[in-house]
């Protein structure tokens, strides 16, 4: 009995006659005016708890009265604001006011956590609870992920996920903290629910900065491209999103000294990524943030099949192709990389997860056939393969397929001591790894070395310190990035077969430190 009492205070019970006075009648008309609604709802029935002054009515700032016209006035929205600036609050109290007066409207809230979603969802039930009795509308459900209203209205709060949405005929979607959803999830996702949204549904995306290769990143690049085909400025990016952008000196409780104090306590990366909205990176990356901002990939001059292209072949040059294998049953990729060796620079690559071994070696062999028809010189070729674990399976298909058919050199490492049994190719160490990646590192930051792949910069910026060595971060790959290295490899043992590649490969400025934690461990 106390139960339902205390409901039939905090939820309004559905399909209910009232009678109301006229004064309310005009506030709700006010509040359902589709031009000016949102704004007047949440500034006059919205209340929020904030942390410091209790229940409070919302008062927006300039800069949340911006944001909240962005919500309302454009189909799809994306807005990037420091932390702790009410991007959560004013989406809550947006999104309530949809459901109540858009009716049969489907909300999908999705967070990058589950506890973020429930927090946005905690922060509508409570403001709807503390509405008025003359401007909520009736609850037919009222669950800790979902409520439901007599207009036929929902919403609805899910943890994003590769299916979050699917199977949803979705009225508007709330993407709240975008950039910290796990890349591979977040590209599914939006590859899911894009084609829902396609057909008429309002898209909404809020989120401060994480990295500059994730999906948010694209999307917010595209809603900042507002140019047509023909050099017009366009009120919508090329990707048909608005862009909102907030900064924190906009908060009228911010001031230098206590951006000074944040500074002190994030550090300045941080503080710029958190604070600041700047798309740098803070992870312990093999390749300093500020060259992996400058990289910038390029869409290939031209396709082979799979392989992909970004310079031309030239007859005067030594080239280096390198194969990283795999199982090809849709784990792990197989990746090759085809460099310059006279000017360390990216020629061409392939990556595919459901090719097989043998499949591997013959796209390999047909590149380096490829470049034999400009080059017309097997001896200016060099190729070769990842020999361990798996790499054993490569070592025979290349047998099998006949190394002589390989117009090139293979390539094997020849300073490997204490195996048991010498194979051909390279074998990665703890120590030949971090040797490679320490050179991948001097060439990449000092510009002596030039990709183009998108997909092998990307790589490159998840590529971070694990334990004593370097790896991709949980999530994500680094086949792209372990090929360069065995070219990397490749190219320092030919600077002793070819005099004119040591100039460029080695500068006498470069100072090569393996990481300490791996010395400790080897004494």
């Amino acid at each position: 009995m106390q139960r339902n009492q205390l409901e039939t205070v905090l939820v309004k019970s559905p399909h209910r006659r009232e009678v109301f006075s006229e004064q309310e009648i005009e506030e709700f008309a006010r509040c359902a005016d589709p031009v000016t609604g949102p704004m007047y709802f949440m500034s006059n029935f919205f209340h929020i708890q904030h942390p410091t002054r209790g229940k409070m009515l919302y008062r927006p700032f300039d800069y949340q009265q911006r944001l909240i016209h962005t919500y309302h006035s454009y189909r799809n929205s994306i807005s990037l604001m420091p932390r702790q600036t009410g991007k959560s609050t004013s989406a809550a109290g947006y999104l309530l006011w949809y459901a109540m007066f858009v009716p049969d409207s489907t909300i999908l809230i999705a967070a990058h956590k589950y506890t973020g979603a429930q927090e946005i969802m905690q922060r509508i039930r409570y403001a709807y609870e503390l509405c008025p009795n003359h401007i909520r509308a009736g609850c037919t459900s009222y669950n800790k992920g979902s409520l439901e209203f007599e207009n036929g209205s929902r919403i609805v709060s899910q943890t994003t996920t590769e299916t979050t949405g699917r199977g949803m005929s979705i009225s508007l979607l709330y993407a709240d903290e975008f950039a910290f959803v796990r890349p591979t999830i977040a590209r599914e996702f939006w590859t899911s629910i894009s084609p829902t949204l396609a057909t008429g549904g309002k898209c909404i995306i809020t989120s401060t900065p994480n990295s500059d290769e994730d999906q948010f990143a694209f999307l917010w690049k595209g809603a900042n491209k507002c140019v047509d085909e023909y050099g017009n400025s366009t009120e919508l990016g090329i990707n048909g999103f608005k862009a909102f952008r907030s900064y924190w000196n906009e908060h009228p409780d911010r001031d230098q000294a206590w951006a000074d104090e944040q500074r002190a306590q994030l550090g300045e990366d941080r503080f710029r990524r958190e604070m600041q909205c700047e798309f740098i990176i803070v992870d312990e990356t093999l390749i300093a943030p500020t060259t992996l901002i400058e990289l910038e990939g390029q869409e290939p001059i031209r396709k082979t099949g799979q392989v992909r292209w970004y310079k031309p072949i030239r007859p005067d040059t030594i080239y280096a192709v390198a194969l990283d294998p795999s199982l090809g049953t849709g784990g792990d990729y197989a990746a090759i990389q085809v460099f310059d060796a006279n000017t360390t620079e990216q020629v061409a690559e392939w990556q595919h997860n459901r090719t097989v071994i043998p499949q591997q070696i013959r796209i390999m062999a047909d590149i380096v056939s490829e470049i034999n028809t400009v080059v017309k010189n097997p001896e200016n070729i060099y190729y070769s393969v990842e020999n361990n674990t798996i790499g054993e399976a490569a070592l025979i298909s290349i047998a099998e397929y006949g190394e002589e058919r390989i117009q090139g050199y293979f390539l094997s490492d020849n300073s490997v001591t204490g195996q048991r049994r010498w194979r051909k190719g390279f074998n990665t160490t703890p120590k030949s790894k971090l040797t490679a990646c320490n050179k991948l590192k001097i060439l990449l930051e000092s510009r002596r070395m030039k990709v183009y792949s998108r997909g092998l910069i990307s790589e490159l910026k998840t590529f971070v310190s694990h334990g004593v060595s370097y790896a991709a971060k949980p999530g994500e790959h680094d086949d792209l990035v372990m090929s360069s290295i065995l070219v990397i490899r490749m190219l320092m043992m030919l600077q002793t077969y070819h005099a004119n590649l040591d100039q460029h490969m080695k500068d006498h400025n470069d100072v090569v430190i393996d990481p300490l934690p791996f010395f400790a461990v080897m004494r």
